[in-house]
């Protein structure tokens, strides 16, 4: 119980708090459930004076009914004519009273005297009230204060047999009485009353609920306030209006609405399919009902941006809402922003798209190809001939280059990319290239001067369609490059706002072009300083079959080299190094290093040593060029520097810092020998170590850069696993095919980084080329062992130089019998030269020296100086070896053999 009398006292008080006063429905509520409790307290009193009207009339007429009924009840009169009527009448009358449900019945004669009554003392008594009216023979009902207190009593004669009033009867019931049934009755009729004051209350509340929900508990000013609003606004706003129930009905259009579609004035109440002068669209859309965003509708010369959206449904209306907005300026000032908004993005990419590289066609065909289809319908770029080359363009027109042609359509009857022109000084290209400024020709069909170039391709581009061009001149630092023509012919002409337009293309492609040429001007000639640098040819040599590939970087040069050395004794030295850094600087300083590399080789160095020879010369190259500018360009270098020997087919190597070489064997299989990799060169303080290996004939020593395998993609892991892939399983291919390989395997299209790779195949000299004698240190063995070089020449059919060698061998087997020390050993090889090698325990090295006439001795080398054609001496660990090499004649002949 006090739950549900909780949530009755929070109904009553929410519903008490949301009956203010001030609103038009609380106002309303209180003015009804006011007329209602007035109405049901009418009716309360309607019905207690209807009941005591009604209960007076009901009392009258049973007085009435008694009296008459006692008036004409038989024994009445017989009764009255007898000497004591009261006897007789007496006892009648009360049992007819108690009978009756009456209070009182009185009989009295014509004077008023009462015959009987209830109470027996007032017998005999007069009669209380009027009986004039009952003797004149009516029935008479009156209210008197009597005997028996307020009585409401009805008096009527009774006749005798000659129709004459012999007598009256009066019958009543008290007040009291008729006022009890009164209060009986009073209970119902208040009961009723409050049920008829609840529902009618109830019904007040939900028609005030359904007002306050109408009227969103607006106070009555607020609502004249909001329609005045509402009324000013519809009718004011520069936006039409409109709603439309779903059968297609106007319920409401305001005046803008009017205006825009131009309505009758009699629109609202018919359907918008007969209304006239709309457009067949518009009339579909407002019919149709369904959403609608700025839709643009034609109407009445405008141009109408339609929004339609349906009314909330639980507002009972089903209606859709319409808004009409003229667009028709709007329209044209939003293609003019569209116009500039798509030049400006044009622009953008233009920004981004063009120079993406330093590539002179590169820059070009992406300023043809970024204009089209967005601004012409064909571009053609023309550029001086020698600005691809990197040089100064020339000051006319002449001498062009077509290096970019993009169009709408392949079948064009422009001038060919690749084609070298002449412009007419009556061409707008000429014209434009000459003054350096922005050309227009709006119809070229009228325009004469560019005709004069080539009158047939003329007519052809303008029966083609082509109708507009505008040349504007590739202009950069103040000189003109070349030219970029823009052609239409599907689009309008070009007009003059568009010349801005063009000119901005063009000089945002102008810098990226002049910045190409510079480049490639620069580049060309690092390129060029590099190649004149690196070998041109392989020096002829029997002890290995060497092929090679350089590529320069496309970003630009770097330090990377490589040679081949022929050395003495047939030996041949493999190098190839990489000085760290770019451009000009790392290739002067590749130069220097590849040229301190023949010089430390002419010394006959082992790896190791000439390797530390060049750590030092790096290191005083940094100490030499450490300024401000170029004391980060120079870091160091790194080398590998190997040594074969066809004779001994012995390889010795070493490395500073550099990637180990590949070794593929004659059965296919490749392995990465353990060189020992020292430090790269110009860091010093640490000795270098070198690795001596025996080589198969017909095995391949792999030597390169580290832009083969290194790459931003992958790991160096990757490209060595990717360069013993390449070179694995083809021992018989020669080093030329395997070089072609790796580099397709490896590389990609446009390499970052130099790459310089060495492939040599070895060789190995055949025994009967190669003689070798003990030589005792006794001075009486020279001439045995001239007898034995004479034979041996004489086998290999070289008896002519017989005299020359013997002379040569003499001298250097002396020197080593008389200034070295022993072992005494003489080789004497076969091979493009004939060489003699006397090694001897000693360190010694011999000097050439000028004799003076009166020297009896110091003519011995100058003898050997003259004869060989080279001469010389090496160290090993075991001492020295000198060296002479004597031309071996009909040399082609030798080889065929």
């Amino acid at each position: 119980m006090s739950d549900a009398f909780a949530r009755f006292r929070r109904s009553f008080w929410r519903f008490k708090a949301g009956t203010s006063p001030r609103s038009v429905w609380g106002q309303v509520f209180l003015l009804q459930a006011a007329l209602v409790v007035l109405l049901v307290l009418c009716g309360v009193i309607g019905l207690v004076l209807q009941s005591e009207h009604d209960t007076t009339s009901e009392a009258r007429r049973r007085s009435i009914a008694v009296a008459q009924t006692f008036a004409h009840s038989p024994g009445v009169l017989q009764a009255l004519s007898t000497p004591d009527p009261s006897k007789v009448l007496q006892p009648l009358t009360e049992a007819a009273r108690k009978s009756a449900g009456v209070d009182f019945i009185v009989v009295m004669n014509t004077k008023g005297i009462r015959y009987t009554h209830p109470l027996p003392s007032k017998i005999g008594h007069r009669f209380v009230g009027r009986i004039e009216p009952s003797l004149a023979g009516k029935v008479y009902t009156e209210e008197v204060h009597g005997p028996l207190g307020h009585e409401e009593q009805a008096t009527v004669p009774i006749y005798d047999t000659h129709g004459k009033v012999t007598a009256l009867v009066s019958a009543g019931l008290k007040v009291k009485n008729v006022t009890s049934e009164v209060d009986r009755q009073l209970p119902i009729i208040l009961a009723a009353g409050a049920g008829a004051l609840v529902v009618s209350t109830g019904s007040t509340a939900l028609v005030g609920r359904r007002l306050r929900r109408q009227t969103h508990s607006l106070a009555p000013d607020e609502m004249t306030r909001m329609y005045e609003h509402h009324d000013t606004v519809l009718h004011s706003v520069r936006e039409g209006v409109l709603i439309v129930e779903d059968n297609g009905r106007l319920l409401l259009v305001n005046d803008e609405a009017r205006r825009l579609l131009e309505l009758p004035p009699d629109a609202e109440g018919r359907t918008v399919r007969e209304l006239p002068g709309l457009d067949p669209a518009t009339v579909e859309l407002l019919a149709s009902g369904r959403d609608a965003s700025d839709e643009v509708h034609f109407a009445g010369g405008r141009l109408l941006a339609v929004n339609q959206r349906p009314t909330d449904r639980a507002s009972g209306l089903s209606a859709t809402v319409v808004t009409l907005r003229d667009c028709t300026e709007l329209q044209a000032v939003t293609g003019r922003a569209e116009v500039t908004r798509e030049r400006l993005e044009l622009l953008y990419d233009a920004g981004l798209g063009i120079g993406s590289s330093l590539d002179v066609m590169r820059t070009a065909d992406e300023l043809a190809r970024v204009a089209v289809p967005r601004f012409a319908d064909f571009v053609t770029v023309d550029l001086a001939d020698a600005v691809l080359h990197g040089e100064e363009p020339a000051p006319t027109a002449t001498d062009m280059r077509r290096v970019a042609l993009s169009g709408i359509r392949d079948d064009h009857p422009l001038y060919e990319k690749g084609r070298l022109i002449d412009f007419l000084p009556s061409t707008p290209q000429a014209r434009s290239y000459s003054a350096g400024r922005t050309e227009l020709v709006t119809d070229l069909a009228t325009a004469g001067g560019w005709r004069e170039q080539d009158p047939q391709r003329a007519r052809q581009i303008l029966d083609y369609g082509i109708h507009s061009l505008i040349a504007a001149p590739i202009q950069a630092r103040g000189i003109v490059l070349g030219m970029a023509n823009f052609w239409r012919s599907k689009r309008e002409p070009f007009d003059e706002e568009e010349l801005s337009l063009a000119e901005e293309l063009v000089a945002r492609a102008a810098v990226s072009i002049d910045n190409a040429r510079r480049y490639t001007r620069e580049h060309a000639l690092a390129v060029t300083l590099q190649r004149s640098l690196l070998p041109r040819a392989l020096p002829a040599q029997s002890a290995l079959d060497v092929a090679y590939r350089y590529l320069p970087a496309q970003s630009g040069v770097s330090g990377d080299w490589f040679d081949v050395i022929p050395l003495p004794g047939t030996r041949v030295a493999l190098a190839v190094g990489d000085v760290v850094g770019h451009g000009l600087h790392a290739a002067a300083t590749m130069g220097r290093l590849r040229t301190a590399v023949h010089n430390f080789s002419t010394l006959d160095l082992p790896p190791d040593e000439l390797l530390s020879h060049l750590d030092d010369l790096v290191g005083r190259i940094d100490q030499d060029e450490a300024c401000a500018e170029t004391a980060d360009e120079i870091v160091g270098a790194t080398s590998v520097y190997a040594i074969y020997d066809p004779v001994t087919r012995r390889c010795v190597m070493a490395r500073a810092g550099h990637l180990a070489p590949a070794l593929v064997a004659p059965d296919g299989s490749v392995t990465f020998p353990d060189v020992p990799a020292g430090p790269p060169l110009g860091l010093g303080g640490m000795p270098f170590q070198a690795a001596e290996f025996e080589l198969a004939e017909g095995s391949q020593l792999v030597l390169y850069t580290d832009g083969l395998v290194e790459d931003r993609s992958r790991d160096l892991d990757v490209g060595m696993e990717l360069l013993r892939r390449s070179l694995a399983g083809h021992p018989d291919r020669p080093p030329e095919e395997s070089c072609q390989a790796v580099l397709e395997e490896l590389l990609p299209e446009r390499p970052r980084d130099d790459v310089a790779l060495l492939i040599a195949r070895t060789r190995a000299l055949p025994a009967d080329r190669v003689a070798d004698w003990d030589v005792p240190c006794d001075p009486a063995a020279v001439s045995g062992m001239r007898a034995a070089v004479s034979e041996k020449l004489a086998q290999w059919g070289l008896s002519e130089l017989g005299f020359g060698m013997e002379l040569v061998l003499s001298e250097l087997i002396t020197n080593a019998i008389r200034y070295g020390s022993g072992p005494i050993h003489v080789r004497l090889i076969h091979d493009r030269t004939l060489i003699c090698e006397v090694a001897d325990g000693s360190s010694t090295s011999p000097h050439l020296r000028y004799a003076a006439t009166t020297d009896e001795g110091g003519r011995g080398l100058f003898l050997v100086s003259q004869l060989a054609e080279r001469w010389g001496t090496r160290y090993t660990p075991q001492g020295k070896v000198i060296w002479a090499e004597l031309t071996v004649p009909d040399l082609d002949a030798l080889l065929a053999e």
